[in-house]
């Protein structure tokens, strides 16, 4: 099968019941962000700075699993923010994972082989040695890693982790192949972790799928290698939607980094442009949502918008009307249902409802459109039932050459610093004090919990600037 089949029948049998039961409005997925601290400041990302006042607030744990069990959505997507930066982040997957549903962690990747080597200390006997050799072989942990695993203690073994489950997915953001990820997450190394995270979940047994959003200057060329390398790691599925120039993520677009959101993000047209092919990567690759969604955003349809199916909560409350638009927050779920004014919102026959909405087709407001037959048409629910209960695509062939293509960036010398650090290592920019600055920098980012101040990068830019020599004139 596509997906696995205990995961499809629990969401099919949640959309039968509340057709069977007339329920007008029902959550499908629950966006659960308990906290919006990050480690990385991703272009195009909104949340530390929509919330910015609020990075260190965090929702309570028991708290978390009463808003998961108050909408009722077979499937929960831990979100944020960085998820693994969370103190109880395993009690709240077990917690959710108990309570029957789907758990997907959606994750920047850079803490994930952490809490893998907790998992198997937490387990270690000599029964899964040829496992830990297999990672030591692999190089997805260190000989330290795997003295500590083999000699875990008490504590260790007693501590709560996220073990593998049918239930449950690692959900990786990846943006591209190696030199946009890492331009888009502001940071080197980032696409070489999480390809690192992704090989070591799959040797221990953990399902793993990846999110993916499009911005006007991704190359669509670009997409299918970046879908036919993940593939030859045996991802187990792709979540991809287009950019959308949300007010948030807008703001942060022109306040720091002086950019015009019409140069990043899609329009309407242009995301119908590059979802072009959308179908044909169905085929081929195990893409979720549904092939309705897909024709939509390869523009052969239109949908309504379904937000209140997907549905956010996070520190301020119930977030409306949307994952991306903030209009209010309410106390339960069901009082945002009833209060919030839903035909205000979203495209209808091509007429934008509310401006914000015009360029926006992004999968949390329009893939549940497709499975609830919002503008439903004839063959609709087979069509669906095929695509998701149909047979899964053979991973791609793994190469030396999808490889390269897959590493084009600071691992092959072209990083998107390669400038700055040969800007940094002339004479001058030492005279200057850049690599002072650069070394700092680079040393503070390791792995740091940040709340997205970008200081030190700015400093250093200065820096290089001052470097540069200045134009030739008259001497």
């Amino acid at each position: 099968m596509r997906f696995p089949f205990a995961l499809s029948a629990k969401i099919a049998g949640h959309i039968i019941k509340h057709k069977v039961r007339r329920t007008p409005k029902f959550a499908m997925v629950l966006q659960l962000e308990p906290l919006h601290t990050c480690n990385l400041t991703c272009t195009g990302c909104g949340r530390i700075r929509e919330y910015s006042t609020n990075l260190k607030d965090m929702v309570p744990l028991e708290k978390c699993l009463a808003v998961a069990q108050e909408c009722d959505a077979p499937m929960v997507s831990i979100c944020g923010g960085e998820p693994l930066i969370y103190p109880k982040i395993e009690e709240l997957v077990n917690g959710i994972l108990g309570q029957g549903r789907i758990v997907y962690i959606c994750t920047n990747g850079m803490f994930m082989r952490k809490k893998m080597k907790d998992y198997l200390a937490s387990i270690y006997d000599p029964e899964i040695e040829p496992k830990v050799k297999k990672l030591l072989d692999e190089k997805l942990i260190s000989d330290k890693d795997a003295e500590t695993i083999r000699k875990s203690d008490a504590a260790a073994r007693a501590k709560s982790v996220i073990a593998p489950s049918q239930w449950m997915y690692w959900n990786v953001h990846v943006d591209g192949l190696e030199f946009t990820h890492d331009l888009i997450v502001e940071r080197e190394g980032v696409f070489k972790e999480c390809i690192d995270a992704i090989k070591m979940a799959k040797i221990l047994g953990y399902q793993t799928a990846t999110n993916t959003t499009v911005y006007k200057e991704t190359d669509v060329q670009e997409l299918e290698d970046m879908f036919k390398f993940l593939s030859s790691l045996d991802v187990d599925g792709h979540t991809i939607s287009p950019g959308y120039e949300y007010d948030a993520a807008k703001k942060d677009m022109v306040k720091r980094l002086n950019k015009q959101p019409e140069d990043f993000f899609l329009t309407r047209k242009m995301t119908r442009q590059k979802f072009a092919r959308i179908e044909e990567w169905g085929k081929h690759f195990t893409i979720f949502g549904t092939p309705v969604y897909q024709e939509f955003l390869a523009g052969k349809r239109e949908l309504t918008c379904t937000a209140w199916a997907i549905p956010t909560y996070n520190v301020k409350g119930w977030k409306a009307p949307c994952y991306l638009m903030t209009d209010g927050h309410y106390e339960g779920y069901q009082e945002m249902l009833s209060k919030v004014n839903w035909e205000k919102y979203g495209v209808v026959d091509g007429v934008a409802r509310d401006p914000r909405c015009e360029n926006c087709m992004v999968h949390c407001g329009y893939d549940p459109s497709g499975a609830l037959g919002t503008n439903y048409k004839s063959g609709d629910n087979w069509k669906n039932f095929k695509y998701n209960f149909g047979s899964k695509p053979k991973p791609y062939p793994s190469s030396p050459e999808l490889a390269k293509r897959a590493f084009n960036g600071v691992s092959s010398g072209k990083g998107h610093l390669a400038e700055a650090k040969a800007a940094i290592n002339s004479p001058r920019a030492a005279i200057n004090g850049a690599q002072a600055v650069f070394q700092k920098t680079q040393q503070s980012s390791d792995g740091d919990c940040g709340s997205g101040d970008t200081t030190q990068r700015d400093e250093l830019l200065a820096k290089i600037r001052e470097s540069k020599p200045a134009p030739h004139g008259p001497q």
